[in-house]
């Protein structure tokens, strides 16, 4: 499923062919890829609203218009990208959104896992979202603070996106090698010096996802179609059995709150 990096890079880039376009026809394939409002009231609010601005809450592409906020979330095989027309050949397009200057927004999902919504506000989406982890207000001392008392593996908590917005389980792996902290311990064990460590990695992984334009390790891809980088540059991420990179040890692979959870034995000791 794509992450932060991912869900930032496809922001950035419908942000120049969408804003200051009007929207002027909505067709979908079903009404079930239209998670809210009811299907006749999303096409009828849509008509005639413009995209005033691109942006993003946790995993959520959020396409702001005049009246209406406009979300989309990728889910596993999700694409939103912009096409000149229905020539381009996808077979996946759930639903298209005409615009007035003859081009179309198409959200495609091969496996029809992803949702749009529209609403007035994000907390109207998608309530009880925790911090935005490249945010100023995430700092080391909030880390440490939603770390008090919770007995859950640090892995599974970051997956939670009520605790931090926007952590997968792809830099969620990443993060925690780089502080060398094991996967499997308990989130209120971490010391004061360990939080502060994997706060810092929290947002090195994620930047470095940005930077390399997210990863393709699946269906994931950038609106123009081609693929992100990040996956050339993980550290143990779909690396099982491959040397560690910092000390030469097989990566293992286990699994934490049903996920694959990829770990060093020898960076990443569990105490």
């Amino acid at each position: 499923m794509p992450e932060l990096p991912e869900v930032e890079t496809v922001v950035r880039g419908l942000r120049e062919p969408l804003v200051g376009r009007r929207i002027d026809g909505v067709w979908y394939e079903r009404a079930k890829v239209i998670h809210t409002p009811s299907a006749e009231q999303f096409s009828a609010r849509l008509m005639g609203q413009t995209v005033q601005a691109i942006t993003r809450r946790a995993k959520y592409i959020l396409c702001v218009l005049d009246h209406d906020i406009l979300a989309v979330h990728l889910k596993m095989t999700g694409r939103l990208y912009v096409s000149d027309g229905p020539e381009a050949g996808d077979r996946w397009v759930r639903l298209r959104l005409q615009l007035d200057n003859g081009q179309q927004l198409c959200f495609s999902d091969a496996r029809r896992f992803g949702r749009v919504y529209l609403a007035s506000t994000v907390e109207a989406i998608a309530p009880g979202l925790g911090p935005e982890p490249l945010e100023d207000a995430f700092t080391a001392a909030v880390l440490r603070e939603r770390l008090a008392g919770r007995h859950k593996a640090i892995k599974a908590l970051l997956l939670d996106q009520s605790f931090v917005a926007g952590v997968g389980n792809i830099y969620a792996d990443e993060a925690l090698h780089h502080a060398g902290i094991h996967p499997e311990r308990a989130a209120d064990s971490l010391d004061s010096a360990e939080a502060e460590r994997l706060h810092g990695t929290i947002r090195k992984v994620l930047q470095a996802g940005i930077d390399y334009q997210g990863a393709s390790v699946n269906w994931y891809r950038k609106p123009d179609g081609s693929k992100g980088e990040s996956q050339d540059h993980f550290y143990v991420y779909d690396r099982e059995g491959e040397p560690c990179l910092n000390c030469g040890q097989p990566i293992i692979k286990t699994r934490v709150a049903q996920r694959g959870t990829h770990y060093c034995p020898q960076c990443q000791p569990k105490r």
